[in-house]
């Protein structure tokens, strides 16, 4: 089950990629750019392995909660296979929550294997301007994450 801070984080990143393709021409879905944006840079630190790894099984985690996944796999590169067309054949709440659901299982196994800190940086990283105010996981202080 995921902690409701880990799906805040999912939800935040999300926005931050909607909120940006206001501004650009982007035809893919925020879910399918949260998840290459993770990719690319899980990629460079743990290996096209390692990332199919965490990948399949946040993907396998997602799909028990969301059933319109179903169709989707982790691709030899580590990039997803059918999700763009989900996106498209399902009602446009459903698949956001289905994304909501992948990309917070991907985050909160990485919070599981590498940690808070090394996960607010890698995410901190590929998001410097989106703002993380968040509670600590481990003293349910609040504070905000600054790089």
């Amino acid at each position: 089950m995921l902690s409701s801070a880990t799906r805040d984080l999912a939800l935040r990143l999300l926005a931050d990629e909607s909120a940006a393709d206001k501004t650009s021409i982007s035809t893919e879905s925020a879910v399918f750019r949260v998840y290459e944006r993770l990719r690319r840079s899980l990629c460079a630190l743990v290996g096209v392995a390692g990332l199919r790894s965490l990948a399949s099984r946040a993907l396998a985690l997602a799909k028990a909660e969301a059933s319109n996944l179903s169709a989707v796999q982790v691709a030899a590169d580590g990039s997803l296979e059918g999700l763009r067309e989900i996106e498209s054949h399902i009602d446009r709440h459903r698949a956001e929550e289905g994304g909501v659901i992948l990309i917070a299982q991907l985050l909160g196994l990485l919070l599981t294997f590498i940690g808070e800190t090394l996960t607010l940086r890698l995410v901190q990283d590929l998001w410097p301007d989106a703002a993380f105010d968040d509670h600590d996981s481990r003293t349910g202080e609040k504070h905000e994450h600054t790089r």
